[in-house]
Order: C-alpha cells, then sequence, then structure tokens
C-alpha cells in the first residue's frame, strides 16, 4: 500500500476529487517542469538542438515504453487517442464482408474510426452488448467467429469500469486472424498491461487521465509487423538524419527506425513533452503494481461506505482502480452538480456514478464524500 501522496498536488484539503478518469491532476513537479518550458519559449536562443527536439522527446518515449512493457522503438508520440486509432485504421484493410467488432457505449473516438473504415472497405461494425450478470469478456469472446476482422476494445469501459480479459481475446482473435487494436486510456499507469500475452497490433493512451500528463500528448504502441506501415502525415522529424538541421533539405526517403515514423508532427512539444515526462517519472517511481493495488483497496473502501446508501457496486469483473456504482431510484438527476458545490468531483455515466481516486485521497476524502452523498441523495 502507498500511503497518501496528496503533498505532492496542488489539491486544497477541502476539495475532494474523485474523479481521475475524467482528468488526472498533474503532480507540482509536473506542472513545474511545463512552467519551465513555457519560460524557455520566452528565450528561445536558449533551446538545445539535440536535448530539445530529440533527447528529451526520447525520454519521455522510453518511459511511457516501461508501462506498455515494450521496447521504446515501438512507441510513437501522438496528441491524441483518435490519432492513434486513425493510423491503425490507416493501417488496416479488412476484408469486405467482415465485421469490425466494438462495446456497446464504447467511447466514440473509439467507434467513429471504425464506422469510416467500414464504409470504404464494405464490411461492418458489430456492437457486442452484454446482459446484466454477463462480463464484458464474456460477451466479446462470445462474438469473436471466422467474420472477425478487427477487434476493437478498451482494456476497461469508461462508462462501468469492466475490466476485459485480453489475453484471452487475443488468442480468440488471432485463432480467427483478427487484428487487436486497444484504447488504454483508462487503464495504463493504474492497471498493470501484458504486452507479451496481449500481443496487439496497436493501443493508444491519451495522457491527461491516469498518466496525469497534459492535454493533448499521448502514447501509441505499433507493434513490429505494422511499423513499416503508412503514417497520417509526412514531417522532417521523422526522417532519418533529421538531426542534422544544416542538411535538412537533402531530402530523405528513409524513415528513423521504428514506430518514430507515426509520431505527430511537432513532437518534440516543448511545452508538454517535459510535464508528461516528469508525470510518467512520478508513476514509474510508484510503481503500477503498488498504485493498483492501493487503489484496488481505496475502491473497496468507497464501495462498502456507499452499499447503506442505495448505490450498487454491480459491474462484473470491475476493475481494481475503476468503481461506477449503481444509483438507487429516484436519486436526482443534478446529483453531480450537487456534490460539486459541496467541493465534491465525480462523473456520472447513464445511472452510474463514476468515481475514481487516486493517490491524493485519502480517508477525510472518503468521509466527506459519504457525508456529501447523505446530504444530497
Amino acid at each position: 500500500m502507498i500511503p497518501s501522496q496528496r503533498a505532492l498536488f496542488d489539491l486544497p484539503r477541502d476539495r475532494v476529487y474523485l474523479n481521475a478518469a475524467y482528468m488526472g491532476p498533474m503532480p507540482k513537479a509536473a506542472v513545474e517542469a511545463g512552467e519551465a518550458s513555457y519560460r524557455a519559449k520566452g528565450q528561445p536562443w536558449r533551446y538545445n538542438v539535440q536535448q530539445d527536439f530529440f533527447d528529451t522527446p526520447d525520454t519521455l518515449r522510453a518511459q511511457a515504453a516501461r508501462l506498455f512493457g515494450a521496447p521504446a522503438d515501438d512507441i510513437a508520440l501522438v496528441p491524441a487517442a483518435s490519432y492513434g486509432l486513425a493510423t491503425a485504421a490507416r493501417n488496416l484493410a479488412p476484408q469486405k464482408r467482415t465485421e469490425i467488432l466494438v462495446l456497446d457505449e464504447q467511447f466514440p473516438s473509439h467507434v467513429y474510426v471504425w464506422r469510416k473504415l467500414a464504409k470504404e472497405h464494405g464490411c461492418r461494425v458489430r456492437t457486442v452488448k452484454r446482459s446484466a450478470n454477463q462480463s464484458w469478456s464474456e460477451a466479446m469472446l462470445g462474438a469473436i467467429g471466422p467474420a472477425t476482422s478487427i477487434v476493437a476494445c478498451p482494456q476497461v469501459h469508461w462508462a462501468d469500469g469492466g475490466q476485459l480479459d485480453l489475453p484471452a481475446i487475443n488468442e480468440a482473435a488471432r485463432r480467427q486472424g483478427a487484428a487487436l487494436v486497444l484504447d488504454l486510456t483508462q487503464s495504463l499507469g493504474a492497471l498493470p498491461f501484458d504486452l507479451k500475452a496481449i500481443q496487439p497490433d496497436f493501443a493508444v493512451a491519451a495522457g491527461y487521465k491516469w498518466l496525469l500528463g497534459p492535454y493533448s500528448l499521448g502514447y501509441l504502441y505499433v507493434a513490429d509487423h505494422h511499423q513499416d506501415g503508412e503514417a497520417l502525415e509526412e514531417n522532417w522529424i521523422v526522417r532519418d538524419r533529421a538531426e542534422d538541421f544544416a542538411r535538412l533539405v537533402d531530402y530523405a526517403d528513409d524513415y528513423a527506425p521504428g514506430a518514430k515514423r507515426f509520431d505527430m508532427g511537432e513532437r518534440s512539444g516543448f511545452q508538454l513533452v517535459p510535464a508528461a515526462s516528469a508525470a510518467l517519472a512520478q508513476i514509474l517511481d510508484w510503481g503500477v503494481d503498488a498504485l493498483c493495488g492501493t487503489l484496488k483497496a481505496r475502491t473497496a473502501e468507497i464501495a462498502a461506505a456507499t452499499a447503506p446508501l442505495g448505490l450498487t457496486d454491480d459491474t462484473p469483473d470491475r476493475a481494481p482502480h475503476y468503481l461506477a456504482l449503481t444509483l438507487p431510484a429516484g436519486s436526482p438527476p443534478d446529483l453531480v452538480a450537487r456534490l460539486a458545490a459541496r467541493d465534491i468531483n465525480v462523473s456520472q455515466r447513464g445511472d452510474r456514478l463514476r468515481v475514481t481516486p487516486h493517490l491524493y485521497n485519502d480517508a477525510d476524502d472518503i468521509a466527506a464524500f459519504i457525508d456529501g452523498l447523505k446530504a444530497v441523495l
């Protein structure tokens, strides 16, 4: 168990922030790194080409790779999960009349891209639903079959917190020759990821939630056999010998090795990369296994404390860091707003109250949350 890390964050004592799945607050060290980078932009002569354009982004790439359990060369720096998913779609060609599988109420960015690809290739998107007592894994495994060309799913469903058995899903997909494309935005950095067992073709995570980083920066894993694929854009910095500014117009046909060809333009992100690197350094220092175990205990504590109030922890195979409580009948429609008025921040998805704590939360936060619920329900 990791003790409360509240001192590392700029959270007032009377603020109960239980909404990491919406947006993770950056640690103070990450904020300071971002502020320092903005000050440097005010004096651009201070930039060092090798360090700021190349070395610092590659440090961030290596940090993200550790969370995926991958070599640094397998990671591309992208501005959003949607960018990474569009990259995956650009490099997959489902056969006509096959199926792309997505989950019911999957996050929109992980649906629209497949609708477009299906239209282009004459196949269809099939939405996989689950029954009340069925896990998402059971539903997806039951849907994978000879017609499946792509399985597109998260590790954790954003609305109810259900965790998918990705090794089993990968095995079923491979038996059918299907590709596996993952959105890890609601899990990477808070839930261990076993790359060797899961073997996705592509996996992406936005960096501003559980990775505690700035908005507009994320990470894309690309399997070896896709690394000679087609990028979304053709920018100069991903080409061979880009470090030599004096010879940039000696145009190079070759790309930098590995997944770097899929990096976004302006990937050096002078105002984003240092902050993101500081955030990932903190997560790696805590360790994802220990972090996940601590959050598992915290969500169990919250679930037990809210049960007498009629909130139900009923998601099959719920992820340990993620709590989506079914609300009792008659709950006020403006429940989230009422809690926010009491300086308590959570989210609501459908009839579920999404409560997602992190290491900055402590027993005082839980007590205040329970008191707030008693007052507004």
